[in-house]
């Protein structure tokens, strides 16, 4: 019994220890049209850290969601836009707040998705993070065929080359086999496209979703396209009719919301 006792008590210690490494901070956004909720990850730790001293410090309290697009996404936090007067164009980057970019692959940009923007390639090509700011993805709900069509254009250019490689120089030879023998051939094609998939998994710039992607994109929504550019580092929990009040805000022609949408607070638990 004791012996039973101490490996017991060894496991809650282990388990224990194991919750408190991998603990996630939760992160509240109070705003003037009702509180979003969200979950900050623990392994994107320089964005997240960077996120809550921001936060603690009330750089985000005051300002307003400066960028808002309808089934894509809203973006808020700026300093520029604490004190900006009705009308004028503010939620500029700086340059100040950036830092080195986290990304993983295991995070995508579904709806709720929580991410720090940044300027384009050409000014910033080591897509460095501005944290003075974060935007949450809205999205749209894509049908699978979309998503299938999405990533034949996107890999045209490798199935092509793959094909020139794998399939072309044994064409005349699989057409033969097909009269002859059924079974080799089906074979000899299950090969061929295992060498073409290969290949283009294989090759930087490639498309394929997983399974996980497909669900979220097809059900809850997303915006794929920004996946692999930008860093998530939290997703939203609760509040997802206030992201989409937002994001269905009537604005001006710089996307800016004709009505000051404010954040009140952002604090962290």
């Amino acid at each position: 019994m004791k012996r039973l006792y101490s490996l017991t008590l060894a496991f809650l210690l282990a388990a224990a220890s194991l919750n408190a490494q991998s603990s996630e901070k939760a992160v509240t956004i109070k705003t003037n049209v009702g509180t979003m909720k969200a979950r900050l990850y623990d392994d994107v730790p320089n964005h997240v850290r960077t996120f809550i001293n921001r936060a603690q410090q009330g750089e985000f309290n005051g300002t307003l969601f400066t960028r808002v697009i309808k089934e894509f996404m809203i973006q808020g936090g700026a300093p520029d836009s604490k004190n900006a007067p009705a009308g004028a164009r503010c939620g500029f980057g700086d340059s100040s707040a950036e830092i080195m970019p986290e990304l993983k692959d295991k995070y995508f940009h579904k709806r709720g998705a929580l991410a720090a923007p940044r300027q384009n390639d050409d000014v910033n090509p080591e897509k460095k993070s501005d944290m003075s700011q974060f935007f949450i993805v809205q999205g749209k709900v894509y049908r699978n065929g979309e998503l299938d069509t999405l990533e034949l254009i996107a890999n045209q250019d490798i199935r092509k080359k793959a094909l020139d490689k794998y399939y072309r120089p044994i064409a005349v030879d699989l057409k033969m086999l097909k009269q002859s023998n059924k079974r080799e051939y089906n074979k000899r094609v299950t090969a061929v496209n295992a060498q073409i998939d290969s290949m283009i998994l294989a090759t930087p710039g490639h498309l394929i979703f997983t399974e996980e992607e497909r669900k979220a994109y097809t059900t809850v929504g997303g915006c794929h396209h920004l996946d692999g550019i930008y860093t998530i580092f939290g997703e939203l929990t609760e509040g997802f009719d206030v992201l989409d009040v937002i994001a269905n805000q009537p604005k001006d022609q710089y996307d800016r919301p004709q009505k000051d949408i404010r954040i009140i607070s952002v604090t962290i638990e």
